[in-house]
């Protein structure tokens, strides 16, 4: 059984840090292409950044040079490093998993391609 958990959001003030990570179980990180999606309350779901199997990334452009994608294929874990956080990024944080044919930007960070999902984790930002 495939699972994806999620970790590492919480509370901080803008312009803070936070590191999120997800830990795969019953699937072979090398062998999908990864990616982080965020939905903030009343809005749709937004990719943020996805990782190809050869290492390639894609990110959104809100995240754009302050979020950085990467994996630790021997850990079976995915992390997004999130700096100079906006009071914007609150959102529930979800990791996926997909066999992605299609790596271009709108197939790789919109998320229908995707097959498994993390339960989410909650980031908050404010002062």
């Amino acid at each position: 059984q495939v699972q994806l958990v999620a970790s590492g959001g919480g509370s901080v003030q803008p312009g803070g840090s936070l590191r999120l990570s997800c830990v795969g179980c019953g699937l072979t990180y090398s062998y999908y292409c990864m990616g982080w999606f965020r939905q903030a309350p009343g809005k749709e779901r937004e990719g943020v950044a996805a990782i190809a199997r050869d290492g390639t990334t894609r990110y959104g452009d809100a995240v754009k040079g302050r979020f950085t994608i990467s994996n630790d294929n021997a850990k079976n874990t995915l992390y997004l490093q999130m700096n100079g956080l906006k009071p914007e990024d609150t959102a529930v944080y979800y990791c996926a998993a997909g066999f992605l044919q299609d790596w271009s930007q709108p197939s790789a960070l919109g998320g229908e391609a995707y097959e498994y999902w993390g339960q989410g984790t909650q980031v908050t930002v404010s002062s």
